[in-house]
């Protein structure tokens, strides 16, 4: 079969609605690609009818989701649909935004970058992402093929942080096997079930769980799973790195460790054993606020319990520590002969599709414009990975040293909101002589741009995707529909290189064809497949060592060693800490944990999403009853947290599983239903207060302090209420409380009804209360003798033969009788629509022997039929 390679064609390929044209003609399809609405990779159905998507669900033939979803992806029609998304190309006039065709967008932006590349050179340019929307290989491409240098993601503290300490350590990225039942599992900062990050998603977790692993939860806040563990370790938030060498001092001290792999595998062990004398488990106690008697047996209990798994999270990155807590963990899981073996950390076999790095073409990014990178010389570890961390960027704009920046590009990412030191980032960002941003809406960032270029939804897009992690697969990600005007990121890279003179293939689809070659099948073919996965295989370091200078797995790093940096891992005391600065602690007496996780928010994304707003209206800050009660603080109120940077507002919520001391706030809030360009990114933006100092951060890689910081707390008067807001507060909330015992909060129930029945804000069929560590759903119990049955006048309300309660609507005069006479507050009445509302088990896919919605998306199974409701045993779900 042939194969294209790059060229420098301006040809625009074929009208892609042309492959579409049989969606349009009122026949229900349905595709099956991935999502990518948070980390991504969970197998999607989509439904799509008259070249609209209808309904989403998920695959159970995904060997990423097993058909589970999250409310984020459950929810990307209310994205990709939504009343405000920016459909087309615009510039900013002195009128305003206006819109532009792609030609003049495209044509607009390459003009000014060439001005800036000849009058400043290709370094003044910025070319910065997010968390990415799976383009990290066409991204990088384009910046390597501008000259730039200066990349800009957030690898600087979120995951390339810890696979780049992981490649000089032990030669790649130690993944907990969850497909062989660990019987040990450390969840060290992290909350898979609400974030699945990157290579987890948390339903694998939750089936190797309930196989009956042993579960050490470490983490400042007791939540859903530190109440379930056998261990709980409530760590002082940014001294993870501390704990670590606390149980590596037990497991030396005991001598649980793997002597035979300590002797073969390992270098500088003598070495780390002098610098551990400086760790007795007196002053981990000490740093990390966690009894020595608990530290111990946490370190008995992984140390001696095989096969055991580390599952760490980016918590413990957000600190000047990042570097070497990734190395301790990752020695840890070596020295007790958890590395690579199955059911430990492993190296995941990758598919034989092309890298990341190799479609990158890093090699064409001259070594000359290399040693221009900002901070190269200082974050050398960043550098290595090709990135800067973004304070270098900032100053730069700001004072044009080393060099002036002039010009960027954004890509799906909003640093007014997500990036610390927010102040800063809005500064810099508002004094580039050009900006132009690729995203779904106007958000804080956006608006500060000249061009917006209008991508497209994971909905809108081909792509193999996943091929950057390292869990072994790649996905078939095809696009479902086209909306608007909208251009998937990959084409939009293309087509901007092709103006600025790159080699590129001359459409989508040659690149992909590209991508899959070693594995001789084409894009048209992957799509059928689905996906592939690397043939794993373990313990492959007895064959050829790790990959590192010395095959070994380096405790003592020769790599660190050369850089002129410390080459055994030790803990660095934060420098706003109040063990640092006890002049702070009489101001801002508090440490500032921001960065709480959301299971209906992915960063600063989806604040303008009906269905998840709803569930989420107001940002929380978490407060200790104690600590509240001393404030005159309670429950619901508005709270303006204060410290040295500045100040955000956010509503209390009360949890004595918190250190009085600690003061945990959520991240990434803007509202976009206020219309004004700043669409109040300053009101309740954490990172107003978050620390990008260059001594706070880590100091080979750039990590930023975002875990923490000092605070003072206050009650305020509340922010006026969006339109949003007062409809959510209007609606009737559910109030009976129903005992789930392994729901853990996700909210896809709530979502996934949503959907299924088309229902707007303000009803919910389905409602799961939070209470910190139990998450209780609540939904219509169906009663044997139903209250509101006796109460519907008009006889609107009955059961069927499976004892289903239904209402006719057609017959329902809305008079809420109903409402009133149900006990658990499940009878809901839709002011929209005026009639009432009320879950029905989903009865239409029950006939079809499918779950309700709820229960087919739940990923731990607690929501469930029972006696007479069950549906045939083969479409029960297995956890």
């Amino acid at each position: 079969m042939s194969r294209k390679k790059p060229g420098n064609s301006r040809r625009h390929c074929a009208d892609p609605r042309m492959q579409f044209e049989d969606m349009a003609m009122g026949e229900l399809k349905t595709v099956r690609t991935a999502c990518r609405s948070c980390h991504g990779g969970c197998g999607v159905i989509a439904h799509v009818k008259d070249g609209k998507v209808i309904k989403i669900e998920g695959d159970p033939d995904s060997p990423i989701g097993h058909g589970t979803l999250c409310t984020k992806g459950l929810a990307i029609t209310q994205v990709a649909y939504h009343p405000d998304r920016i459909k087309f190309p615009m510039k900013k006039t002195a009128k305003g935004w206006e819109r532009i065709t792609w030609d003049e967008a495209l044509d607009t932006v390459a003009g000014k970058f060439k001005e800036v590349i000849d009058k400043y050179g290709a370094e003044a340019i910025i070319v910065g992402q997010g968390t990415g929307r799976d383009y990290e290989s066409h991204f990088s491409r384009f910046g390597n093929l501008l000259g730039t240098p200066n990349i800009l993601t957030a690898g600087h503290m979120c995951y390339l942080s810890r696979t780049a300490a992981t490649l000089i350590t032990c030669g790649n990225l130690p993944a907990c096997d969850y497909a062989n039942n660990p019987k040990c599992i450390v969840m060290w900062a992290c909350n898979p079930q609400w974030t699945n990050p990157d290579e987890y998603k948390g339903v694998s977790f939750w089936r190797a769980y309930q196989q009956g692993a042993k579960l050490i939860v470490i983490d400042p806040r007791k939540g859903f799973l530190a109440k379930r563990a056998d261990l709980w370790l409530q760590v002082r938030p940014g001294t993870d790195a501390a704990l670590a060498l606390g149980f590596f001092r037990v497991i030396v001290d005991e001598e649980l460790f793997d002597k035979d792999f300590v002797s073969n595998y390992i270098h500088g062990w003598d070495q780390f054993l002098a610098r551990l004398k400086e760790y007795p488990i007196e002053r981990v106690e000490e740093i990390t606020w966690v009894d020595r008697d608990l530290i111990r047996k946490a370190a008995r209990m992984y140390a001696t319990t095989k096969p055991a798994g580390i599952h760490w999270g980016v918590p413990t990155e957000q600190t000047i520590n990042c570097t070497d807590f990734t190395r301790i963990a990752s020695c840890l899981m070596a020295a007790t002969g958890n590395l690579d073996a199955p059911g430990g950390n492993v190296f995941h076999v990758p598919p034989p599709v092309r890298k990341v790095a190799e479609f990158s073409a890093h090699e064409a990014l001259s070594p000359e414009q290399a040693k221009k990178r900002l901070g190269g010389d200082q974050y050398k570890l960043a550098a290595r990975m090709t990135f800067i961390t973004p304070k270098c960027a900032w100053d730069a704009i700001l004072t044009g040293k080393p060099y002036p920046v002039k010009a960027g590009y954004l890509v799906g990412t909003n640093p007014v909101i997500t990036r610390a030191n927010a102040n800063e980032i809005y500064r810099a960002l508002s004094k580039l002589d050009f900006l132009a941003v690729s995203d779904f809406f106007l958000t804080p960032t956006a608006e500060l741009a000249h061009v917006f270029l209008p991508a497209g939804t994971w909905l809108e897009q081909d792509h193999v995707a996943e091929n950057w992690k390292r869990h072994g697969y790649v996905l078939a990600r095809q696009k479902v529909v086209e909306i608007g005007e909208c251009w998937q990121d990959h084409k939009i890279f293309m087509e901007l290189g092709k103006r600025m003179g790159q080699q590129w293939w001359d459409t989508v689809e040659d690149s992909l064809n590209w991508l899959l070659e070693p594995a001789g099948i084409t894009w048209e073919e992957f799509k059928k497949i689905g996906y592939l996965k690397g043939d794993m295989r373990y313990y492959k370091y007895r064959e050829k060592g790790f990959s590192t200078p010395t095959r070994k797995v380096e405790l003592y790093s020769t790599i660190l060693e050369k850089w002129g940096r410390d080459p055994l891992p030790k803990y660095t005391e934060t420098p706003e800490s109040h063990v640092s600065r006890p002049d702070l602690a009489e101001k801002y007496p508090y440490i500032l944990n921001p960065g709480l996780r959301i299971p209906t928010f992915f960063h600063s994304a989806n604040r303008q999403v009906p269905w998840l707003r709803e569930i989420r209206p107001d940002p929380i800050v978490e407060i200790h009853p104690e600590t509240a009660a001393r404030h005159g603080i309670q429950e619901g109120d508005w709270v303006l947290i204060e410290g040295p940077r500045g100040s955000a507002k956010e509503r209390a919520r009360l949890n004595d599983g918190i250190d009085p001391r600690v003061i945990v706030a959520e991240h990434g809030w803007w509202f976009p239903e206020i219309k004004t360009p700043d669409h109040g990114w300053d009101i309740s933006n954490i990172n107003i207060e978050t620390d990008n100092s260059y001594e706070s951060m880590d100091p080979v890689m750039g990590a930023t302090n975002l875990r923490v910081l000092s605070c003072t707390i206050s009650r305020c008067e509340a922010e006026p209420r969006s339109e949003l807001e007062k409809k959510v507060g209007e609606a009737k909330r559910l109030s009976l409380v129903f005992d789930g015992k392994n729901c853990m909060g996700c909210h896809a129930c709530e979502v996934a009804c949503k959907q299924e029945h088309q229902l707007g804000v303000g009803p919910r069929l389905v409602h799961v209360i939070e209470k910190i560590t139990d998450f209780m759903p609540v939904y219509c119990r169906h009663c044997a003798k139903p209250p509101c049955l006796d109460a519907c006048p008009v006889d609107a309300i009955s059961k069927n033969e499976r004892g289903i309660v239904l209402i006719d609507n057609d017959r329902c005069i809305g008079c809420k009788d109903c409402v009133a006479a149900c006990p658990f507050g499940a009878m809901q009445f839709d002011e929209q629509q005026e009639v009432a509302v009320k879950c029905d088990l989903c009865v239409h896919r029950l006939a079809e022997n499918k779950l309700p919605a709820c229960m087919s998306v739940c990923p731990t199974g607690c929501i469930r039929l029972s006696g007479k409701y069950n549906v045939a045993s083969a479409f029960e779900r297995t956890t």
